[in-house]
């Protein structure tokens, strides 16, 4: 069993997707942390020079939201599926609405239909107020 297999498998008994996230470098070079509110899990891109694409506005980079968002889909199908396979992307479009200010950054993952192999995943990422998106992305993975 590979090592992301195992912290996969001990992240979901313990609750704790911080394990996750410290086997793969991507996620830890971007900052990305989990907060539980409730029974909701939001993932969180905390502000990061390293993460600015426009450091006159200043402005986060299109590929480190849409690097957030995909690896919160990966890591919500992880953490919410029986799965022990990193899940793969078979697609992702990433819709950008507003410029990601260099404040945190929230998202939350929705199952949209989940096949034997293919999952289909929307994300929602926002600054203040889940009414203003910052992005959004809809992504097929394949968890077999």
């Amino acid at each position: 069993m590979s090592a992301i297999s195992e912290a996969c498998k001990k992240a979901r008994e313990e609750w704790k997707p911080e394990l996750i996230i410290e086997q793969i470098p991507y996620a830890k070079l971007l900052g990305i942390e989990t907060l539980m509110m409730g029974d909701e899990l939001f993932y969180v891109l905390p502000p990061s020079k390293g993460n600015v694409g426009n450091p006159t506005l200043p402005a986060l980079h299109g590929g480190a939201i849409g690097g957030f968002l995909e690896f919160a889909a990966s890591l919500h199908l992880m953490m919410t599926l029986p799965t022990q396979v990193t899940p793969r992307v078979v697609d992702i479009s990433v819709d950008y609405v507003r410029p990601g200010r260099l404040e945190p950054l929230y998202a939350l993952c929705t199952v949209v239909r989940q096949g034997r192999k293919l999952v289909n995943v929307s994300v929602n990422c926002w600054h203040r107020s889940r009414d203003e998106s910052v992005a959004t992305a809809r992504g097929h993975f394949l968890v077999d």
